[in-house]
């Protein structure tokens, strides 16, 4: 039967030959893909789009704004 000292170096052998394996080499590779391909678009961080949001509603607001009063000011033309 097994023992438990077997076992572990059955676990031992298995790791490093899981670490040495071409699967390690594909992962790595894939990651080095996806890095480079993301690198080549025109992305941006989630810190860059919040601010360009918060501009945009407050650029909104500005337009509800002036459009309020000149709608006021065709108001007491007429």
């Amino acid at each position: 039967m097994f023992t438990p000292k077997s076992l572990d170096e059955i676990a031992a052998k298995l790791s490093e030959a899981v670490a040495n394996s071409p699967v390690k080499d594909f992962e790595k590779n894939a990651r080095a893909l996806l890095a480079q391909g993301f690198a080549r678009l025109d992305l941006v961080t989630r810190e860059e789009f919040d601010v360009q949001a918060q501009l945009l509603t407050r650029a909104q607001e500005k337009l509800a704004e002036l459009e309020a009063r000149v709608s006021a000011l065709e108001a007491q033309r007429k």
